[in-house]
Parts: C-alpha cells; sequence; structure tokens
C-alpha cells in the first residue's frame, strides 16, 4: 500500500482556523445532555442557561482547533511538504501570536459563561466546586491536544475524546442545568453518540496514516497496522447502533428513539467509502466527513425522539 494523499489545499484563513463544520462534536452531546436534563425540569430560565452551555461547548471546540493548529506547527507536524489541511501558520499568512491570542480569547469567553453559572449556583458549595472542576478539565483537555502534554503524539487522542466528549461534555451540560450528576442510565445513553465522535477521529488519523507515519506522530491508529486502524474506524461507527438496540429493547431509552437507525443509511456510505480509501485519495480523504455526518444524522435524531416521546408517550 503506498502513500495517500491528504487532500486538496483548503483555503487559509479564520474559518479554517476555527473549522466550524467540526462544531457537531460539540453540539450533540450539549444536544444530548440537555435532553436529559429537561426530562428532571424545564424552564425558561433553564433554556436560557442551555443556550449558554451550548455556546460554552462550542467554545471548547474551538480551543481545540485552534490550539491543534498552533501546536501541530510548534512541535514541527505541520511543514510546507504537508501543509494541506492547516497551512495558516507554515505559510507564513498568520502569525503563531495571532493564532495563540485567538485561542486565549476563546478561553476568556468560556470563563465568563463559566462565571454565569458560578452565579447561578452561587448558594450551592458542592454545585460550585463541581462546575469549576468541570471548566478546568474541560480547558486542560481542549488545550493539550497538541500542545503541553501533547496527548495527541502519545496515541491518547481518541480515547481523550471517548471520554471529554464523550461524557464529560454531556454531563457537564447536564450538571448546570440541574445540580444533579450523571447516572448509569445516562451514561449508556451517551455511549453511542461516544463512539461516533470517537471514530470521527479515527477517520482523521487513519486520513493522515502515511503523513503521520513520516513526521513520527503517535496515534493511536498509527499504533497500529493500517488495516487494523481502519477496523477501529469501522468498529466505532457500527457499534453504536447495536448499542442502541439494546438501550430500546431493554427500555432504557424510549421506542422512538429507533429513528436513530435511519443513519444506518449514512454507516452504509461509510463502510463503502472505507473500502475505497486504501486505494483512493477522494476516499481516504472522506473517511472524515462521512463520519461527521454520520455523528450529525444520529445525534439529532436520537435527541429528536427522546424528545418527542415526551409529548407521544412511546
Amino acid at each position: 500500500m503506498g502513500s495517500i494523499s491528504v487532500g486538496e489545499p483548503v483555503k487559509a484563513g479564520w474559518r479554517n482556523i476555527f473549522r466550524p463544520w467540526s462544531l457537531h462534536g460539540a453540539i450533540v452531546p450539549a444536544l444530548i445532555g440537555g435532553m436529559l436534563a429537561f426530562d428532571v425540569d424545564f424552564s425558561i430560565s433553564k433554556l436560557l442557561l442551555f443556550v449558554l452551555a451550548l455556546v460554552a461547548c462550542g467554545l471548547f471546540q474551538s480551543i481545540a482547533n485552534i490550539f491543534n493548529t498552533y501546536g501541530d506547527f510548534v512541535k514541527g507536524a505541520d511543514t510546507l511538504e504537508n501543509e494541506a489541511r492547516s497551512p495558516e501558520l507554515v505559510s507564513g499568512i498568520m502569525t503563531t501570536k495571532q493564532v495563540l491570542s485567538a485561542g486565549i480569547s476563546c478561553i476568556v469567553a468560556l470563563c465568563v459563561i463559566g462565571s454565569i453559572f458560578l452565579w447561578y449556583w452561587k448558594d450551592n458549595l458542592f454545585a460550585l466546586c463541581v462546575i469549576i472542576a468541570y471548566g478546568a478539565i474541560g480547558i486542560f483537555s481542549s488545550t493539550m491536544y497538541t500542545v503541553g502534554v501533547s496527548y495527541k503524539y502519545h496515541g491518547f487522542g481518541q480515547i481523550m475524546v471517548f471520554i471529554m466528549f464523550g461524557f464529560l461534555m454531556p454531563s457537564g451540560v447536564y450538571f448546570f442545568l440541574t445540580g444533579q450528576m450523571f447516572t448509569w442510565q445516562h451514561i449508556l445513553i451517551c455511549l453511542p453518540n461516544a463512539l461516533i465522535i470517537t471514530g470521527v477521529l479515527a477517520g482523521n488519523e487513519m486520513r493522515d496514516y502515511y503523513e503521520d507515519k513520516k513526521s513520527k506522530i503517535k496515534t493511536l491508529s498509527g499504533c497500529m497496522s493500517y488495516e487494523h486502524g481502519m477496523a477501529l474506524y469501522l468498529y466505532e461507527s457500527l457499534v453504536p447502533f447495536i448499542i442502541l438496540f439494546g438501550l430500546v429493547i431493554g427500555g432504557v431509552v424510549p421506542l422512538l428513539c429507533s429513528i436513530g437507525f435511519i443513519a444506518l443509511y449514512d454507516e452504509y456510505l461509510l463502510y463503502a467509502n472505507s473500502k475505497e480509501a486504501p486505494f483512493d485519495n477522494h476516499a481516504s480523504f472522506m473517511l472524515v466527513p462521512i463520519c461527521f455526518r454520520l455523528n450529525w444524522h444520529f445525534g439529532i435524531l436520537l435527541v429528536l425522539g427522546y424528545t418527542a416521546s415526551r409529548f407521544v408517550g412511546c
């Protein structure tokens, strides 16, 4: 198997730095956390808090994207030879100071939103401590992907995404709105989406498999053969449907959540594309966008089914 191209060059600029198309990774977990919280209590004030939580989750994702661009350049992973998707710094269009300042500005905005949550729960010492802990863990994990401890380079990228975006983000939104911790039932409900979000990063690692090998970047997929890395990518996108089936049959989620199976069409497209990826540059590039779409559709359908069940009783 030869080296695979990483795709056509993107248009350099702030939009590419922030990568708004990747916000599904934050929006879907926030929606899941909100849907579970509104099961406990729904009010206009809680709806306004949810909007703030949604913005905060988007900021966490933006911080991760910005510091990833900064860290990859500083570490030497992004060079003129492989600038296809992050050309801003290697081409000199932007400076490290500009990118770092943007990331810090997002952290400041996040802290402002966090202070609103702290004020809302000001009479609950336990809630104050938990909110601060969630914020600190979130900022650490968002900034340290390729900066500082750089867990991406030590094979922990997928594990961190699974934990942070799969569980801590929805549980954080749930806590901000209810002041309560997640139950095991909530964790089970989050599990399918946690795997799909992780699958997006697996697709990213497989798309960049050979380039990362050249740059000596140690991702989880890179620690495996190409075939095993692709198998993991498929596992993380297919198993969520099996879990959803179990959740519906077991009564953990309402029957209407079965509309999530509509996203099996996206799974079919993902599987078909994965078979072409080892030999086709475009198919390799599409490993990520197709999983993006699966994450959007599966997550939105799950939330719609769960929410609609409140009104129709099934």
